[in-house]
């Protein structure tokens, strides 16, 4: 029986009830909770659906669009979605029961798979060179519910500035900050992405002369106040087709499933997704990342007995 990947297109979205955890019927229909369409999530999520679909018997796996990184733990929570892409500091934050979220939230790891990238992109004519030059700005911090707005408001904390008073906020998912941009009617936006985010080389593409800022001067206070899930990185602007390197703020990214996932499901999907590298890598340079070693790497969020069972095997 042929299985086939569906890629959902945010203009028909609805996320609920699509997920299914593997239960009854004729198999398993999983729904991967991602991100937006031009972010790393969504592409990557869409390949390793076709992965799953193909290796895991009675599988069909669906790819949804969603505002990342925090509603894609609400989804796992609620049984709304069974696997999802997450950076590390929001996973920390669910496992925690911090910040964003009042209770801690039922969710175990898969493998941390690759490292995001803080962009503050600044719009062609604007004069800003570090974080704190966006006070009294336009500026978008990325969708509500995303990890990238949890990264942009301590960032902009860190570099001394109230989110919601020194800045003009708005709320833009990477599509619409993208658009804004080039129409100049916001002057900077952060995203937190792999690279290349599509988005931001559509960006580069048409409006060469717009800049991404130095992030180097938040990272220690970010450090300090929340801990050394926070690296610095360096973003090679050859990427997008530009001069130079900027140096940034760095976050892991972890895959995540219910907690009540079947040990073997969670088996499965583990083994298919370092055992199709090659595969995934031809979807995005992002998956030539995945390691096994690295991917055990998901403190403090606990593996899945599955993932975990996955690991010793291969010790």
């Amino acid at each position: 029986m042929k299985r086939t990947i569906a890629i959902v297109a945010a203009a028909v979205l609805t996320v609920a009830g699509c997920g299914g955890g593997g239960a009854g019927g004729s198999g398993n229909r999983l729904s991967i909770a991602t991100g937006g369409t031009t972010g790393v999530y969504y592409v990557y999520g869409g390949g390793l659906a076709k992965q799953l679909s193909a290796n895991i018997a009675n599988t069909q796996a669906t790819a949804s669009v969603t505002s990342a990184s925090v509603e894609n733990i609400k989804l796992l929570a609620g049984g709304k979605a069974d696997i999802g892409f997450s950076q590390m500091d929001t996973a920390a934050d669910a496992v925690n029961g911090k910040d964003t979220f009042t209770a801690k939230q039922p969710i175990k790891a898969i493998a941390r798979i690759y490292d995001n990238y803080a962009h503050v992109v600044v719009a062609p004519g604007v004069e800003a060179t570090k974080v704190a030059d966006l006070k009294g700005k336009r500026v978008s911090l990325g969708p509500a519910n995303s990890g990238t707005q949890v990264v942009a408001r301590r960032m902009l904390e860190a570099a001394g500035l109230n989110p919601d008073t020194d800045i003009t906020k708005q709320q833009l998912s990477i599509n619409e900050s993208v658009q804004a941009a080039k129409d100049g009617t916001i002057d900077a936006f952060f995203w937190v992405g792999g690279l290349p985010t599509a988005g931001i080389t559509d960006l580069a593409t048409s409006k060469p002369d717009m800049k991404m800022l130095d992030t180097s001067d938040v990272l220690a206070k970010m450090q300090s106040t929340y801990g050394q899930q926070y690296v610095s990185l360096d973003v090679d602007m050859s990427t997008y087709k530009l001069d130079g390197t900027v140096k940034t703020v760095g976050i892991g990214n972890v895959l995540l499933v219910p907690d009540k996932m079947s040990e073997q499901l969670a088996y499965d999907i583990t083994k298919t997704l370092f055992e199709k590298k090659t595969e995934l890598s031809a979807v995005h340079p992002e998956a030539k990342k995945l390691d096994v070693k690295l991917g055990q790497e998901v403190t403090p969020v606990e593996l899945h007995p599955g993932a975990a069972r996955y690991y010793k095997e291969k010790a």
